[in-house]
């Protein structure tokens, strides 16, 4: 009532069930930050894709993981592997940003820059001649409210981001609308190896 009162705005009468409202602010982020790109397109071009759902291969659909869909095939047929080397590798985030990668064609549309006899960009991911998958941009974890258990997947998902990929790390978000100070900072404050941006 007294956030009611300080913003005009009127309690909603017709709350969405605790099932539900996960993916329903789930959904908004989304909306939100592809509407925000789509505003800022000058400054990052490119073709970009928003989604909340990658399938059952999670992370791995995107060019700094597509070694992990191996590594979960060999340790699924050798359960020993598994028991020494852990497993939850493919990380299926809430939310993910990633771009597409773009022809040549379209790198030398204001000139040649760049062409299949040259010795230039042989490995850059960027070109799609070199890597066809799409290249993940951003990976964000929507929790509504951080109980222990949720705070600690964010977590969980953030540290096997950073350790599972080849090449650059993604930008790593967690977006919450947890109102109480102590559980946010279970996420926000901690250990050195953690490298995720926090939203709140």
């Amino acid at each position: 009532m007294k956030l009611s009162a300080q913003t005009g705005v009127k309690p909603c009468r017709d709350l969405p069930s605790s099932q539900s409202i996960g993916t329903k602010f789930t959904n908004f982020t989304k909306e939100f930050l592809d509407e925000a790109f789509t505003r800022l397109q000058h400054l990052r071009p490119g073709e970009w894709v928003f989604s909340t759902s990658q399938g059952g291969l999670g992370i791995a659909k995107y060019y700094q993981y597509e070694h992990l869909a191996t590594l979960n095939e060999v340790l699924e047929s050798h359960p020993e592997l598994k028991s020494a080397l852990g497993g939850d590798y493919l990380v299926t985030p809430d939310i993910i940003i990633a771009r597409e990668p773009v022809s040549d064609d379209e790198i030398n549309r204001g000139g040649v820059l760049i062409n299949s006899l040259m010795e230039l960009a042989k490995y850059a991911p960027l070109r799609k001649s070199v890597n066809p998958t799409s290249i993940l941009h951003a990976s964000i974890s929507c929790k509504w409210t951080l109980r222990s258990d949720r705070s600690q997947n964010t977590r969980t998902e953030a540290l096997n981001l950073i350790r599972g990929r080849k090449g650059n790390v993604p930008i790593i978000a967690a977006v919450t609308f947890e109102p109480m100070p102590t559980r946010l900072a279970r996420i926000s404050h901690g250990r050195i190896e953690k490298d995720y941006h926090f939203m709140a």
